[in-house]
């Protein structure tokens, strides 16, 4: 299970979570483009430590995020070139949000991706075209609940075909997106990793491929992208 940073706080105590259940748990060290203006020097130099330690697997969740502009577009740019430029350091891969900022995501990932391990397109949720962009540039497609919500995710059913095995993740992002279409329904809105196995039998329909093959697939490219441990 991957435990997410999204600011110096959160990243912190995500390593610290981590550190409790060493092999099961895991972290990443970043700052999500929603905190973009908590970005320092100092701060800066905590990601980059944390980034450094075992516990970690990978640099974020960062990106950018115009849908909401908690930060300034501006602020949000020149913290993802910093976090992309640590994860080339520390030789780890990137987490990555986007949301209604596609053309320059695109623009300054590509300006990195040569230098990365690897990256995953957190959550997509976008568009043929850019699911296009992503692929040509080896970046693994991470997919969640979202695909389960027939009102903002029936577009992604098609999608899943064109996604190469090798380049697919499954997801939750709990305990956000709880899947819609769970039955029963929980009577809380929290979701859970428990929920996976919704996610990949829905993922796994779509693209006309036994869950079981859809299972392996997808933990082998999680192992492979954060070099986790195999504890079968």
């Amino acid at each position: 299970m991957l435990v997410t940073g999204s600011s110096a706080e959160s990243t912190r105590a995500a390593v610290m979570l981590a550190k409790t259940r060493p092999q099961l748990l895991f972290a990443t060290a970043g700052v999500h483009p929603h905190y973009a203006e908590e970005w320092s020097e100092q701060v800066a130099a905590e990601i980059a430590m944390f980034a450094a330690c075992p516990e970690v697997v990978a640099v974020g969740e960062c990106g950018l995020d115009y849908h909401r502009n908690l930060s300034p577009p501006q602020v949000q740019r020149e913290t993802f070139h910093r976090q992309l430029e640590i994860a080339a350091r520390v030789g780890k891969p990137v987490f990555l949000h986007q949301r209604d900022a596609h053309a320059d995501f695109a623009a300054i990932l590509r300006e990195h991706r040569a230098d990365l391990s690897g990256a995953v397109a957190h959550c997509f949720t976008g568009t043929a075209a850019e699911l296009e962009g992503y692929l040509e540039m080896q970046v693994f497609i991470g997919i969640t609940g979202w695909i389960c919500d027939e009102r903002r995710g029936a577009h992604l059913l098609p999608l899943m075909r064109l996604i190469p095995a090798q380049q697919l993740l499954l997801e939750t992002d709990a305990p956000y997106l709880l899947p819609r279409d769970l039955d029963p329904r929980p009577a809380s809105r929290r979701n859970e990793s428990a929920y996976l196995p919704h996610i990949a039998a829905t993922v796994a329909r779509a693209r006309g491929e036994s869950l079981a093959k859809l299972a392996q697939d997808t933990t082998a490219n999680a192992r492979r992208l954060f070099k986790l441990p195999i504890n079968d």
